[in-house]
């Protein structure tokens, strides 16, 4: 696209199907490696990743060419076969459905750079549904609660 020039940064938040603490930090670096893969397989740029064992940040550059709902959707197909082919979990693994994106200024991007790498030490005092709540609330998505996340039974809801 001749004259085309943008500069996209969104941030990607989605969890782990019925928010099951499933990813092991032993695997955290062989899925960020993964996932960094898929997107750069895609022709987009990630900027950071980090995950916790209930969900994943992702912040990536994204040209015009390419729908985020798109990209998600491969990371997400991707990144599952993946971990069912080294056996992770018991069961089958899988991202639930839907996903936060939220877009921010290139003055903005070492603050959410920060902000993603320092996800540990943020969820010792805050919950993945706090966070997420208030990331929805900052940006103005209008949302509903009850649809925002779906827990299967028995699993902890407040992680």
């Amino acid at each position: 696209m001749a004259n085309t020039y943008t500069q996209l940064y969104i941030q990607v938040v989605f969890a782990v199907s019925g928010r099951q603490c499933l990813i092991s930090e032993r695997h955290n670096d062989e899925l960020q490696k993964y996932i960094t893969g898929i997107v750069s397989g895609q022709g987009q740029k990630l900027i950071a990743i980090n995950n916790m064992p209930d969900h994943i940040h992702i912040l990536v550059g994204l040209k015009p060419s390419m729908a985020i709902s798109d990209l998600v959707r491969a990371i997400k197909a991707s990144s599952s076969a993946f971990i069912n082919q080294q056996n992770w979990v018991p069961g089958r693994f899988e991202w639930q459905q839907g996903f936060g994106a939220f877009s921010y200024g290139h003055s903005q991007l070492g603050s959410v750079v920060r902000y993603i790498r320092n996800q540990q030490e943020h969820h010792r005092t805050k919950t993945f549904t706090d966070e997420y709540l208030a990331l929805l609330d900052k940006f103005e998505v209008p949302h509903d609660q009850r649809y925002i996340f779906k827990p299967i039974e028995g699993a902890d809801p407040g992680r």
